[in-house]
């Protein structure tokens, strides 16, 4: 009896514990909602659907309203990174937390793994998604308050299977233009700094 009391207590604490993780981790709710929609333009905001960490497991904080879905940032990484993306794009994005959750971590493994599930009808891609993100050394700020002092930003134009020759975007990697990543693949996307 005393060890079923133990492990009903230890399923309690763990319980109670679990939506209080961000709080223990010195992040309100509120906090990380407003970090995971700061690459979004404020009029989009209010509306995203929102995903938080718990542990290693993403949970909904929020229910969206319009088309994009936003990344809270993970306390188990050094630095901050937000991101939010087009709800066309879940399935491929979600495939690769899956694969990466049960330990493929090499990213030719995930993109081996994804390529089958788009050739196999298990992961379509749209025409065209946009994926945004913020960056910054430290998750030290007011987030609702706005984006940190020193933090930047990346936009990301998925455009399947584009070409240098079918985009007219360079492969060439550069600083300050854009250009196509993972040309001729199906989440080729055109890489914009900001």
């Amino acid at each position: 009896m005393a060890n079923q009391t133990r492990i009903v207590s230890a399923a309690l604490v763990a319980v109670l514990l679990v939506p209080g993780w961000a709080a223990a981790q010195g992040r309100s709710p509120a906090w990380e909602i407003a970090a995971a929609v700061l690459p979004l333009p404020d009029s989009m905001r209010p509306g995203a659907r929102v995903l938080g960490y718990r542990g290693p497991d993403l949970v909904e904080l929020r229910a969206g309203t319009n088309e994009m879905i936003c990344l809270g940032d993970d306390p188990a990484h050094k630095g901050f990174q937000v991101s939010c993306y087009h709800r066309s794009l879940e399935p491929f994005m979600e495939r690769g937390r899956e694969l990466r959750k049960a330990g493929v971590t090499r990213r030719e493994a995930v993109d081996s793994a994804r390529l089958a599930d788009v050739k196999a009808g298990r992961i379509v891609m749209p025409a065209a998604a946009l994926l945004s993100s913020v960056f910054a050394e430290s998750d030290s700020f007011d987030a609702t308050r706005g984006a940190p002092e020193k933090h930047s930003a990346l936009d990301v134009l998925y455009l399947p299977y584009a070409t240098e020759e079918s985009s007219g975007v360079t492969e060439q990697p550069t600083v300050d233009r854009p250009w196509l990543m993972y040309p001729g693949l199906p989440w080729a996307h055109v890489m914009l700094a900001r």
